[in-house]
């Protein structure tokens, strides 16, 4: 069942809350890197500026793109995240084995933002991501071998 009575429920929320929290800080430490590295894409933030500083800020810059891109990995595993780990939690798992799920996926996109964003040597990066990803894979697995209909 889906109450805060439910400890597998308790730990899904607290790790997607925690997995969300993160994925919205990307959104600040792009910012950042577009100001402190003076590379802007719309017209509009730079409108206050004379037309060679235009030229010189509407560019693209590495570390921006490289924060977009850790942003970007973030939406495409954390959403489907939510999902299977809510009907994986619904499913009714015992909490050892859920707990290991929810903290190893949590610690695994943690440890890839900073690998990303810091530029950590690979395949430091390409672990975590797998680490994830496999993660999610078995919460999909134990769900549907618990539920699928032939």
């Amino acid at each position: 069942m889906a109450t805060m009575d439910n400890e597998v429920f308790q730990a899904f929320v607290t790790h997607a809350a925690v997995v969300t929290l993160k994925m919205m800080l990307m959104g600040p430490v792009t910012s950042y890197f577009r100001f402190t590295r003076g590379s802007f894409s719309n017209e509009e933030d730079v409108a206050r500026k004379s037309d060679d500083e235009k030229k010189k800020l509407l560019r693209s810059h590495p570390d921006v793109e490289r924060a977009q891109r850790c942003h970007r990995n973030d939406l495409e595993n954390i959403v489907p995240f939510f999902f299977i780990g809510l009907l994986y939690a619904l499913s009714g798992p015992d909490l050892s084995s859920a707990l290991i799920h929810f903290r190893v996926f949590t610690a695994s996109r943690i440890f890839h933002s900073f690998a990303y964003i810091l530029a950590f040597p690979q395949p430091s990066r390409g672990l975590s991501y797998m680490l994830g990803m496999l993660t999610t894979l078995s919460m999909a697995y134990n769900l549907l071998s618990k539920v699928f209909v032939p």
